[in-house]
């Protein structure tokens, strides 16, 4: 067993539910930082498919960029928090400096963990776009301390990802938030493809918070995945946060779809159970509490709808990632994520999975971009609604969005 040693928090409130986050969530990540800084993430973290381990199966030539480009998109907002004194404070200098080694050595042609954005497998496009949200969502610790070289090369590599054509459906997100973190970075970007996504997306909206994955209605959780934050995040920078737009394309609103978004994310902390258990239906669902992004994104940013009390969010959340990470079945013997849902479960996983893949379950812990003595931390703890509902507790009459 390998055991992953930090150290221990201490926060003005010991054992409470933030420093229960930040372990959670740094043991999750911490294998992958500590090796890739070291530039063995390759050599320690062996390939997982649904058809074995270290199989022929392609995905074994993108799973460390899968890994790479998920737990940094999940872990961002945390590692843009000032640096201060206090103990979580060290223990996230110590991980923005992993993270600036770790992105060097993956863009190093020389580097053992070198991890290049474009040929030959178009799965390369995803991650080049979990990078990109990465370096977006921490740009003030993160970028500012790369090296000139790791910056160029990062940028080289983004462009390069622009050899695949993604087809019409979530994956033109992918292009469009490659293409408006370039943008953030040079001043410079391919319209085209962050215009069609766009407008695309806006054609795929079904009613009642959710989008297609295309033309189509899909029920999986790909709304919480990429659809809602891959689309408001680019539609962000692309209006200028809504303020003065840049970019004209009529009917794509970006308070529009924030107010989408936070419907959805309503359903969302609806669907969370009284144990804390969320329905499991539709494809990568191996993707765990990745199903939350939507809930986190919005308490992050500040947007949560008033139907969600900061508390009531915190301690449902906090339910799912207890129920799913209270244990230690979700990890192997290295402390790498193991394919399944709540356990090693690899017959659940789809044939593009991998183990690299399973990191967006990273993406829960976006709220930990708040400071300790926000109010999504501070607030009393309260049931949410299906634990309200069940116990006979009055609760919000739901309603459809138009």
């Amino acid at each position: 067993m390998c055991l992953l040693l930090f150290p221990l928090l201490v926060f003005s409130k010991p054992g409470g539910e933030r420093e229960y986050w930040v372990k959670t969530m740094i043991k999750m990540v911490d294998p992958i930082y500590t090796n890739l800084s070291r530039n063995t993430l390759r050599k320690n973290m062996p390939v997982e498919t649904r058809d074995g381990l270290n199989t022929g199966n392609d995905r074994k030539d993108v799973t460390h960029l899968e890994a790479l480009g998920r737990s940094f998109a999940g872990i961002a907002p945390w590692l843009n928090l000032p640096v201060d004194k206090t103990e979580e404070g060290k223990l996230r200098f110590k991980y923005i400096d992993l993270v600036v080694k770790s992105l060097a050595n993956a863009v190093d042609p020389e580097s053992p963990d070198y991890m290049p954005f474009d040929r030959p497998y178009s799965q390369k496009l995803v991650d080049a776009a979990y990078v990109a949200e990465g370096l977006l969502r921490s740009k003030d610790q993160v970028w500012t301390r790369l090296d000139t070289i790791t910056k160029q090369r990062l940028i080289k590599e983004l462009k390069a990802s622009r050899h695949f054509k993604a087809p019409d459906k979530n994956w033109l997100m992918f292009s469009a938030m490659i293409e408006v973190a370039l943008l953030e970075f040079t001043g410079e970007c391919n319209m085209k493809p962050v215009t069609y996504a766009l407008q695309k997306h806006k054609e795929w909206y079904k009613g009642d918070g959710w989008y297609g994955d295309g033309h189509r209605l899909h029920m999986d959780y790909y709304n919480s995945f990429v659809l809602h934050p891959m689309y408001i995040e680019p539609l962000e920078i692309m209006t200028n946060a809504g303020k003065s737009k840049i970019w004209n394309a009529p009917d794509c609103d970006y308070n529009r779809a924030k107010k989408r978004m936070q419907r959805f994310g309503m359903i969302l902390e609806r669907f969370i159970s009284p144990e804390g258990a969320l329905p499991v239906f539709g494809r990568s669902i191996t993707y765990r509490t990745g199903t939350l992004q939507p809930l986190a994104l919005l308490a992050w940013r500040g947007w949560l709808p008033k139907e969600l009390p900061d508390g009531q969010v915190r301690a449902a959340m906090t339910a799912v990632i207890k129920r799913m990470f209270g244990d230690d079945r979700n990890f192997n013997e290295k402390g790498f994520l193991t394919l399944g849902f709540n356990g090693k479960q690899p017959n659940i996983s789809d044939w593009y999975t991998n183990n690299g893949s399973l990191y967006m379950a990273s993406l829960a812990f976006l709220p930990l971009g708040l400071p300790a003595d926000h109010t999504f931390w501070t607030s009393p703890a309260e049931d949410w609604t299906s634990k309200k509902a069940w116990e006979g507790k009055d609760f919000p009459k739901d309603h459809a969005f138009h």
